[in-house]
């Protein structure tokens, strides 16, 4: 089981699903959180059909610039991945950090900001440092694409309990729905 429940949302974007969490429950995480965010997360994408490519986001890409955020998500990313290689339900070196969104979202930003990386330029599963950049980041994409944000979806808990933002649409109320009811199915 896992000792702290976060959310994600399922983003359905005009070239494919991301998955973006912590984006509603968890303020300020420790590495240790964190780590268990991504694992939740990536296990969460899997039950719904994906192969989890899971960028850790920060304000810097690799070691391009250092600070106690970035030391945070480095050992979050140590941490994930000795998680995914214990547990074994996905190749650790399908989880990377730290990346800034356009390094983990963007092929032509990769190749010049993280070369060599199999993760970067394709990530699907993007773990945000604190609930700041996460609610503000789901929320930036949602409202400039246009797209469809479904969530938040709860993580961590024994049976699908999910929740809606206050300005949910008709539409946000019946894909949450449906999402929880393909979850207690699982």
């Amino acid at each position: 089981g896992v000792s702290n429940v976060s959310s994600t949302f399922f983003m359905l974007l005009p070239n494919g699903v991301k998955c973006f969490g912590d984006c509603a429950l968890n303020v300020e995480p420790t590495a240790e959180q964190l780590a268990e965010i991504a694992v939740s997360q990536a296990k969460s994408a899997i039950q719904f059909g994906m192969h989890p490519r899971v960028a850790m986001l920060s304000y810097a890409t690799g070691d391009s610039n250092s600070g106690e955020l970035i030391d945070k998500v480095i050992r979050a990313t140590e941490i994930a991945r000795k998680t995914a290689e214990t547990e074994a339900f996905m190749d650790k070196e399908l989880i990377e950090g730290p990346l800034q969104f356009d390094a983990a979202v963007d092929p032509a930003v990769a190749a010049i900001k993280l070369k060599n990386s199999r993760i970067a330029g394709r990530a699907n599963v993007l773990v945000y440092p604190d609930l700041t950049s996460g609610n503000t980041g789901y929320k930036s994409v949602q409202q400039t694409s246009k797209c469809i944000a479904v969530g938040p979806i709860l993580l961590g808990l024994r049976k699908p309990v999910n929740d809606l933002s206050r300005g949910a649409k008709v539409k946000d109320i019946v894909n949450t729905a449906v999402i929880t009811a393909i979850q207690s199915e699982l």
